[in-house]
């Protein structure tokens, strides 16, 4: 029986993806009748790769050269498709289950937003750059699909009471129309309010016209961000119940269920367990603003463990932004990141554990190779994206370190042990106290096998730093 896992260090890059084919991402997909689809098969190897679809719906098709596939259904049902993804090197195959019916986002969205990156700077430019560095440095082909841009892209509306984007934005019909033949998704921001939190238009008395137009602009996501609804509407109002808290995203909600395309419904107020699926959310935001600081980081998970219960594939509890790599666009310039390497290996560990939506919010097209290999380990990854979609229960807390456990649709568990402490530390964990069984360990951040361990593991972890393993029997 082997005692001890891997000594401290902080974490290298993962091995580079290999010439053979490996199909990453989600395994689960939801889509309504009569909408798009829209689906990407991400996969890695020695290009030019060949996608295919053994079993393709009649309703479906598949492009053999760039794995997007496209169509519509007309009625609801399960479809399991077999997918293929061949090179001259060898093949890959794996099953995508299609849920068409009312549910979407069926785990958590991946992609990346403008607000940490550029804050009120951003432009179609700055936007059209960051998804072609998704693209030339393969975070497409890990899962990361969406390009959403957060609040600074409203003009004003004109005479007909329809919102205009600002100057920064000549073109976002041309903008989407670009991201969608990347194999992209599009998303957009706005709030219940009269304004934005940067004071711009928001969608309050516009709701029909802005779902239209967000429609006729192929949007796939909406972030709704409470802000001036709070203080312009609510408080004045001085009613308290759920049914007022409620009332500003069913507003929206309605609009979104009548036109024709599929928008993931993120909803940000800070109070909104209790009733979110009531108002048809996709995404509930738990905490305040993300930043590159550690206390917050290190901190949030203990705090929204409690709302556990509350989350399930369809409605993610969303803990904001993943803060890696450049950091400040809020604060009008970007900047190298706050946090430590081993820091942000932490960050990334417990927010896949967590199964919380994962946003970048850097500056990609700046990015160096640390932030591209953190954010390309498909390992980590399938672990967040996992189909049964249960957040990881935090099992040991103490003031020196956490360990969390996550339960994964295959029977095996995700274990992460994080050290809170400023120095390196030995943590040893006994699976009892886990309520979990032994067996085969691997470190999923090295992608490496290490032994089988039967009864307990310890591990050297460095300061602020994880060890992230998967156990199976």
């Amino acid at each position: 029986m082997k005692l001890f896992g891997p000594k401290a260090q902080t974490i290298s890059s993962p091995p580079a993806p290999g010439k053979i084919p490996r199909i990453n991402g989600t395994t689960v997909f939801g889509v309504r009748p009569n909408s798009p689809l829209v689906f990407k098969i991400a996969a890695t190897g020695e290009k030019p790769l060949e996608y295919k679809v053994l079993n393709l719906p009649q309703e479906l098709a598949v492009d053999s050269k760039t794995g997007m596939i496209s169509g519509k259904f007309s009625k609801e049902g399960i479809h399991i498709l077999k997918i293929r993804v061949t090179n001259k090197s060898g093949k890959a195959e794996k099953e995508l289950t299609i849920h068409v019916g009312q549910t979407l986002a069926l785990t958590p969205p991946m992609g990346w937003n403008s607000w940490n990156a550029f804050g009120e700077s951003v432009s179609q430019e700055k936007v059209k750059a960051v998804a072609q560095t998704m693209i030339d440095k393969g975070l497409v082909d890990h899962g990361w699909s969406y390009v959403n841009i957060d609040d600074g892209w409203q003009g004003a509306r004109n005479a007909k009471g329809i919102l205009e984007p600002n100057e920064k934005f000549p073109d976002m019909k041309g903008l989407s129309d670009w991201i969608h033949s990347q194999g992209l998704k599009f998303g957009i921001y706005s709030s219940p309010g009269p304004t934005t939190c940067l004071g711009l238009p928001g969608s309050w008395q516009y709701e029909e016209k802005d779902a239209a137009t967000w429609a006729g602009w192929d949007i796939d996501y909406l972030k709704y961000d409470l802000c001036s609804y709070k203080w312009d509407i609510f408080d004045k109002a001085g009613d308290t119940s759920q049914t007022a808290w409620m009332k500003p995203f069913l507003s929206m909600r309605k609009p979104l269920d009548a036109i024709p395309r599929d928008i993931v419904y993120s909803i940000c107020s800070y109070n909104t367990i209790p009733w979110a699926a009531k108002v048809g959310a996709n995404l509930t935001r738990l905490l305040g603003d993300n930043r590159d600081e550690w206390m917050p980081i290190s901190t949030s998970g203990s705090k929204i463990d409690k709302y556990w219960a509350h989350q399930r594939p369809g409605l993610w509890n969303d803990e904001d932004l993943l803060v890696v790599g450049s950091s400040g666009g809020w604060e009008g310039k970007a900047r190298p990141n706050h946090l430590t390497p081993d820091e942000q290996y932490f960050h990334m560990s417990l927010w896949s554990l967590l199964a919380t939506p994962l946003f970048i919010s850097c500056d990609l097209a700046a990015a160096d190779d640390f932030t591209i290999s953190l954010l390309s380990n498909d390992e980590v990854i399938e672990v967040n994206q996992d189909p049964l979609g249960q957040p990881a229960r935090l099992k040991i807390n103490t003031p020196e370190y956490q360990v969390w456990v996550k339960e994964l649709e295959d029977g095996t568990n995700a274990v992460g042990i994080f050290n809170l402490k400023n120095e390196h530390q030995n943590v040893t964990v006994k699976w009892s106290d886990l309520s979990i069984n032994g067996g085969k360990v691997r470190d999923l951040w090295r992608q490496k096998n290490l032994g089988k361990f039967t009864t307990e593991f310890t591990t050297e972890v460095t300061p602020h730093g994880v060890t992230l393993i998967k156990i199976s029997r």
